[in-house]
């Protein structure tokens, strides 16, 4: 059963999973992270499967402004003139919910709050209906954090059950536009380490003009007891995190500088 919060009829409906207060590392400084529910991929080393349907048994339903006003409980912890955090929306995938997204950004900046989206991209789209909603959450937000999970589109689709020219398409397009962005590349040796799509990632990373921060997310298995009790098999069974010489390479085929 939904946990229902605050939520009228005159407001988008936000489908939230959970709230981490003191986030650290979803964008710069200390981050209100809010985990929303819904995600169209299905990554085999996904540590948040439970944040996949539209509803589990967590999820609450919250009103824009009420969520904003938890967030703001917390600001005198984000700097002087907020400027060493803020707030980040990750998930699941929160483009997936870009109307709500829209609602909640657009409150937090009109207190001057930094804003950040952790996403996968998959929703992105030209259709002239979505682009016109994804401009204006564009222009509400100060950061983007963007996984690129393989460049080839038929690794992807085994990563994730679905292809990356959408994914790909919406990174150039925030580039076009002079949104800033943090790359992420999640490391699975001998699945997301081959030497000639990190070369090609690297390629495309440089072609960008507003990247700021390239990284490695080394795979680990925190989230596998997530798996057993949603009774999902767990495909990655035998793959081992990286070590640090796997990590070292890694980095090095992406020429990460940071």
């Amino acid at each position: 059963m939904l946990s229902q919060e605050l939520v009228t009829e005159n407001y988008n409906k936000g489908f939230i999973n959970k709230i981490e207060t003191f986030g650290s590392v979803d964008g710069p400084g200390v981050r209100f992270v809010i985990f929303f529910q819904g995600c169209n991929m299905r990554c085999k080393y996904c540590h948040n499967p439970e944040t996949w349907a539209k509803s589990c048994g967590e999820t609450t339903i919250w009103s824009a402004k009420k969520l904003f006003d938890m967030a703001w409980k917390y600001h005198n912890y984000w700097g002087t003139n907020l400027d060493k955090g803020g707030i980040t929306a990750s998930g699941g995938e929160p483009l997936i919910q870009i109307d709500f997204l829209i609602e909640l950004f657009s409150i937090a900046k009109s207190y001057g709050v930094h804003t950040a989206i952790d996403t996968s991209g998959q929703p992105f789209s030209r259709d002239k209906a979505y682009l016109e909603k994804f401009d204006k959450l564009m222009s509400l937000t100060d950061l983007f954090i963007v996984d690129i999970k393989a460049f080839d589109t038929n690794l992807h689709k085994k990563l994730t059950g679905v292809g990356n020219e959408n994914i790909l398409d919406m990174i150039k397009y925030l580039s076009d536009n002079g949104k800033h962005m943090w790359i992420r590349r999640v490391l699975v040796p001998n699945l997301t380490d081959g030497e000639e799509d990190l070369k090609v990632t690297s390629s495309f990373i440089k072609s960008l003009k507003t990247v700021d921060k390239v990284e490695i997310l080394p795979y680990h298995t925190l989230g596998v007891f997530k798996w057993k009790k949603l009774n999902i098999p767990y495909s990655l069974e035998g793959y081992n995190s990286p070590t640090e010489e796997e990590i070292i390479r890694a980095e090095n085929l992406l020429e990460i500088k940071n």
